[in-house]
């Protein structure tokens, strides 16, 4: 859609400039979910200078003696941190260097004072208490404004692929220590890349003519040319799923704008694009 927007602004961008900002695009994404688990383990490794400070108290009390950097030295955390392929990622993409200040100490800090936090360090050690307090962890941090601010700061569409990260990152980490490569399966396939997204975008532009012949009838008491861009652009993203990707039920494609249309574009927008391809698509079926 983002990129179907800047060829209407942009009549110089071809289709070949719109596949390859689309496959670089994809690879973006993939690096903030890695970008993500990086932030994750460094946060917990927190846990560890607290333990030592914490044991080395003049009057330590019982819950310091109690304490343990478990939050960090457990099996799911460990299992990332032994994958030295993932770990050369994070080597190549320069996450070791970058200058965060306080972030990871202020945001393990924060979370230190939580009380699930403090009932995870008095219970017995188990895997199951593990993933939950990861977990917790991981929806504490999701909702902290400055996370959410450092994730912006440095991947400019964290707010856009936000909610796909949070749903790998929860799979990713109840895999562990089993499956320590499961990240990459977080890594578009062909079938999606290719034989979808580049597909897509060729038969939008390609079949632009076609495409408005059947939407501008629908546009009742509409003028075509006061329909919001990004209406028209996810309507004929739409419709050429419904005529050019058949295994594609209908029903799901319709759900699947509507939802883009109410994140992206008018208040108005939701309803109008839902009513006018509920109606494209009826249209088609009726023809076959």
């Amino acid at each position: 859609m983002q990129l179907l927007y800047a060829k209407d602004r942009d009549g110089l961008l071809t289709a070949k400039d719109l596949v390859k900002q689309y496959d670089e695009s994809i690879d973006v994404s993939f690096e903030l979910f890695l970008f993500v688990i990086f932030l994750f383990t460094k946060i917990t490794e927190q846990a560890q200078p607290d333990a030592k400070k914490r044991l080395t108290k003049h009057l330590p009390s019982d819950f310091d003696k109690a304490f343990s950097s478990k939050l960090h030295d457990n099996s799911i955390v460990t299992a990332i941190l032994n994958d030295n392929k993932l770990q050369a990622r994070f080597q190549k993409l320069g996450y070791e260097k970058l200058d965060l200040g306080d972030f990871y100490s202020k945001m393990y800090k924060d979370f230190a004072k939580t009380e699930a936090y403090e009932q995870y360090i008095l219970s017995a050690e188990t895997h199951e208490r593990d993933l939950d307090i990861l977990l917790e962890l991981f929806r504490y941090l999701r909702g902290s404004e400055y996370f959410n601010e450092v994730c912006d700061d440095n991947y400019i569409h964290w707010f856009d692929e936000k909610s796909l990260v949070v749903g790998a990152l929860k799979k990713y980490l109840k895999a562990q220590p089993e499956d320590p490569g499961y990240y990459n399966t977080y890594y578009p396939d062909n079938e999606t890349v290719k034989e979808y997204g580049h597909v897509l975008i060729h038969n939008v532009l390609e079949h632009d003519e076609e495409l408005e012949a059947q939407i501008f009838p629908m546009l009742k008491n509409w003028d075509s040319e006061r329909v919001a861009v990004i209406d028209m652009i996810l309507m004929k993203m739409a419709l050429c799923e419904m005529l050019y990707f058949t295994s594609i039920p209908g029903n799901v494609t319709i759900n699947e704008y509507v939802e883009v249309a109410k994140n992206y574009s008018t208040d108005k927008s939701k309803e109008f694009v839902n009513g006018v391809l509920d109606t494209l698509y009826k249209a088609n079926e009726a023809k076959k």
